[in-house]
């Protein structure tokens, strides 16, 4: 007897005997490939991690649906549609420029902008706008920056930061009291495997020297001159941090609780095309010593 409104346990196979689909047809199934491994096979100009950045950015839509996971799954025949805006040209950033002639531009750089663009896309203005970028800060630094105006110049001052000739000068306001008001920091960092954007004191790290001066305090927090020898990524930032005196508003290194990183490029001794010496400064913001007021 055959018993009729019976549900067969694999829906697949029921279509199959209706006729719906042939055998093969039902033991194939569809391929979906991730968003960001199907958008590089399309859009070969960008790398894959630059397509991811467009997809969290809020730039791709898939059927006119918008994805933000780069992991997301489709099948080949979908409609991607990627809408990268203009870089930001005309952003309002306040760059002042403290010096210029014919070979180089002398600016003041604010925290916040970025010296280079990170990648293939920067939807952001740089630094590298306004020249060839000779030498970085962090994003969160401010202060003087040289900026070369051709190749030929860029070299010549590149030359000048590799051998060291170049004389710099910071001033940033640090957590609690120095035990000395006059210090030489002699520690070697070497990339942290945990966290390879990070640095760290090691033993087997590269030569990194700072000298420190200590110029007011409350206790809590104080303001010092700092001037760095060599010039290690991240150096001030994980010397200050080792002697447990992590710079104010420092979130990668410290606690990060401050409007910003309270860490400025305030003097560049530097040569310039045709041998002039001279020296280009930028007075440090007012905050950094009414951070140390009693």
């Amino acid at each position: 007897m055959i018993r009729t409104g019976k549900k067969f346990s694999k829906p697949e196979m029921s279509r199959v005997i209706n006729g719906d689909k042939t055998l093969g047809e039902a033991e194939t199934p569809v391929e979906k490939i991730r968003l960001d491994v199907l958008m590089r096979e399309i859009y070969k100009s960008y790398n894959r991690s630059t397509l991811q950045k467009f997809i969290e950015s809020g730039f791709v839509k898939v059927d006119g649906e918008l994805v933000t996971k780069p992991n997301a799954k489709f099948i080949r025949d979908v409609k991607i549609d990627l809408v990268v805006p203009e870089k930001l040209k005309n952003a309002d950033v306040d760059v002042k420029i403290i010096y210029e002639d014919d070979n180089v531009l002398v600016v003041n750089k604010p925290s916040g902008l970025l010296s280079e663009a990170k990648g293939e896309y920067c939807p952001e203005k740089t630094l590298a706008d306004y020249g060839l970028v000779a030498h970085r800060l962090d994003r969160d630094t401010s202060g003087v920056m040289i900026l070369a105006k051709n190749e030929t110049v860029l070299k010549y001052l590149k030359n000048q930061f590799q051998r060291r000739t170049v004389h710099k000068t910071y001033y940033a306001v640090i957590e609690g009291q120095p035990k000395y008001e006059q210090m030489r920091i002699d520690l070697p960092l070497i990339r942290d495997k945990k966290r390879p954007t990070t640095f760290r004191v090691d033993a087997n790290g590269k030569e990194s020297e700072t000298f420190l001066r200590l110029l007011k305090t409350n206790g809590q927090r104080s303001l010092v001159e700092l001037r760095p020898t060599t010039g290690r990524t991240h150096q001030l930032r994980v010397h200050m941090k080792y002697l447990g005196h992590p710079i104010v508003g420092d979130v990668v290194y410290g606690d990060g609780e401050a409007d910003r990183l309270y860490l400025h490029a305030g003097e560049l001794e530097i040569t310039l095309p045709g041998g002039d010496r001279r020296v280009f400064r930028v007075r440090r913001p007012q905050c950094f010593d009414k951070l140390v007021e009693a």
